[in-house]
């Protein structure tokens, strides 16, 4: 991470997209353990997360919550899901479908956060060419 506010919607994509690199992680894990009784899926906690903290900076413009965020204040985690609940007789609760629409949502998502830290960085190279 970028330790400049500069950098401050850079830096914000880049944690997203951890998160979402996470989530990642524990979606492939639920599909890995789809037969494995008593497994139960997981899931990473994040946006609300990051929405609660971004409601609680107390400025009117996105840019202004953005730049005066704090970046260790919102962290992803990984936590299991309905630990009491299950679809299925051996106590899984992993539903293969849904987590193959999970995965292809997250990985949009994650594709979507690159493409915009790709965008940062060029609006940053376009000032810095245009400064000089």
């Amino acid at each position: 991470m970028i330790n400049t506010n500069a950098f401050g919607y850079i830096n914000l994509l880049d944690k997203t997209a951890d998160a979402a690199w996470l989530k990642h992680e524990a979606i492939t894990n639920n599909i890995a353990n789809v037969d494995t009784p008593g497994y139960k899926r997981q899931d990473v906690a994040f946006e609300d997360q990051l929405t609660r903290v971004l409601n609680k900076v107390e400025y009117d413009t996105m840019d202004a919550k953005v730049y005066h965020l704090n970046m260790n204040r919102i962290e992803p985690r990984v936590y299991t899901e309905a630990f009491d609940f299950s679809y299925r007789l051996d106590g899984n609760n992993v539903d293969i479908d849904t987590e193959n629409v999970y995965l292809a949502e997250n990985q949009l998502r994650y594709n979507g956060l690159i493409s915009g830290m790709q965008a940062e960085f060029a609006n940053l190279r376009t000032a810095m060419g245009s400064a000089s």
